[in-house]
């Protein structure tokens, strides 16, 4: 897709996230205290990147999740940006920035704190999986 075109589609922050890398402030998105069930997909271009069953409060300010919905979900790239190491996390497809990931999650869950951007994410309600494109997860809650 154009970047004229996700001009035009996506709010400035969400195009300011999913397009040149930046972070919406802390507290501020509406997937941060969020608890329905169902997926979040990329709001660029729809890919399914997590599921609700793995998002859990981490108290860091933004969505975070234990893993993604699938391995093949998203993609991982080493960030050094600010002075920080870290590592970004990406869709697949589309290659939205969504966040960054961290080893700092729950042990049990196996480790992993997936950071991501509410701006980069759209939510699809379990009762929406089907008539939204996305039937083959609805078994993930059931």
């Amino acid at each position: 897709m154009q970047k004229e075109d996700l001009k035009k589609r996506l709010s400035p922050i969400q195009y300011a996230v999913t397009q040149e890398a930046a972070t919406e402030r802390p507290f501020t998105g509406k997937y941060d205290h969020f608890n329905e069930p169902g997926i979040y997909v990329d709001v660029v271009s729809g890919e399914p990147l997590f599921s609700s069953l793995d998002k859990y409060d981490s108290g860091c300010g933004w969505p975070a999740f234990t893993k993604p919905i699938a391995k093949r979900a998203v993609k991982e790239k080493r960030d050094q940006s600010f002075g920080m190491e870290r590592t970004e996390v990406k869709s697949k497809e589309a290659d939205s920035h969504l966040g960054h990931v961290f080893t700092d999650g729950p042990i049990e869950k196996g480790g992993l704190r997936y950071c991501i951007n509410s701006a980069a994410l759209r939510f699809v309600p379990v009762d929406r999986l089907a008539a939204e494109g996305y039937g083959e997860y609805a078994e993930l809650f059931k």
